[in-house]
């Protein structure tokens, strides 16, 4: 009898071990499912799926059912190309994709902005674009994670003169002043020293000339300097700071930048 009982209570622990090695391996699935969406910084609510049908430029795209995706967080980068979206086509075209983002809400000519995802990936097809040298950091990304993985991205194909960064010229030096000026219209990257930090009116203007009306200079709305101080970011602290600002260039006098988001201003070592 103790035999036969021993086979039972043997069955028994057999079985216990199985259950307690199938609830161990439910745990990592689970694990790794959570490691996966910290893997994937810009991974925000789901915003649909679909299959892509057709490029239209260098960030937008249209898929089967007729709806417009433009990419969040990036703009095209220039490179003097005919065609800025074949590096996008060579990525997405046919392909089946996931979108998400913060906001599904259509821009102004009813294009929805999503971080876009090719099936079964877990990078955002922005990043494949920043890490090859062609699109830049749009700077507009509030989420913290997501902007950093953009920035990194896009800061990896600098480092290897990946795309675009092959030009010396990719990034506008603010005492070249008429060579800004010639990109009115254009999204650019742009490095210098601020000499001076003014308030004139609701604006605040970072000066990297001393000719406040012909120079290169960032103008900073009042509404905005809160926003900036929020993330240590005090303006007047910027003076003799070497920075990179992003933005599309205006002509107002000089060449000019505004910044509406912290993301378009980094700060950078030395003075």
């Amino acid at each position: 009898m103790r035999v036969f009982g021993s086979s039972i209570e043997t069955r028994a622990a057999r079985g216990e071990l199985a259950a307690m090695a199938s609830i161990c391996g439910l745990i990592l699935v689970v694990a790794a499912a959570a490691d996966r969406a910290i893997a994937a910084p810009c991974n925000f609510a789901p915003q649909g799926e679909g299959r892509v049908a057709a490029v239209i430029d260098a960030r937008t795209l249209r898929l089967q059912d007729g709806r417009e995706v433009r990419l969040a967080g990036i703009e095209p980068a220039v490179t003097g190309k005919a065609d800025g979206a074949a590096a996008l086509s060579a990525i997405v075209a046919g392909r089946d994709v996931t979108l998400s983002g913060d906001d599904d809400t259509p821009d102004r000519y009813g294009r929805q902005p999503a971080f876009v995802y090719l099936a079964s990936s877990e990078t955002p097809v922005q990043s494949e674009l920043l890490a090859k040298g062609e699109a830049l950091v749009s700077g507009s990304v509030t989420d913290k994670a997501c902007a950093q993985a953009l920035v990194a991205a896009e800061g990896a194909a600098r480092e290897a003169k990946q795309g675009v960064w092959a030009d010396p010229a990719a990034i506008k030096n603010t005492e070249s002043s008429g060579d800004i000026l010639a990109k009115i219209g254009q999204f650019m990257v742009v490095e210098g020293k601020v000499l001076s930090v003014r308030q004139a009116g609701a604006t605040t203007y970072l000066n990297f000339g001393r000719n406040w009306t012909r120079d290169f200079a960032v103008t900073i709305p009042k509404r905005m300097v809160g926003t900036f101080e929020a993330v240590g970011i005090g303006l007047k602290s910027l003076e003799n700071r070497r920075i990179r600002v992003r933005g599309f260039i205006e002509a107002r006098g000089g060449p000019r930048i505004e910044a509406l988001r912290v993301g378009q201003i980094e700060l950078l070592g030395g003075n």
